[in-house]
């Protein structure tokens, strides 16, 4: 890929930045060092290699998801002392 000051302003157009010609002049050996970079890793062969998304591989350490029977109306009322009306637990006034 040819790197040059066209570029590079096409580059600082697409991601919005205003450089100045002193800026567009500093990033093209910068931007070419890169680029250069890059492209040793064009180098590698992979095709044996298998695709890692997560450093570490996850997997489901949750229980088996089974119904059980839950407490009724009446049990759960007994639980609390004081904070219940007309079979539903009383809570404190919102205004």
């Amino acid at each position: 890929m040819r790197v040059d000051e066209e570029l590079i302003r096409h580059v600082a157009k697409v991601a919005r930045l205003n450089l100045s010609e002193g800026e567009i002049k500093k990033f093209v050996p910068q931007f070419k060092e890169i680029l250069e970079s890059f492209e040793i890793l064009n180098e590698v062969d992979v095709k044996d290699t298998k695709m890692s998304i997560q450093p570490i591989e996850i997997r489901n350490i949750l229980r088996e998801d089974t119904p059980k029977e839950g407490f009724t109306q009446s049990e759960a009322l007994m639980l609390s002392k004081n904070n219940k009306k007309e079979g539903y637990f009383k809570g404190p006034k919102a205004v």
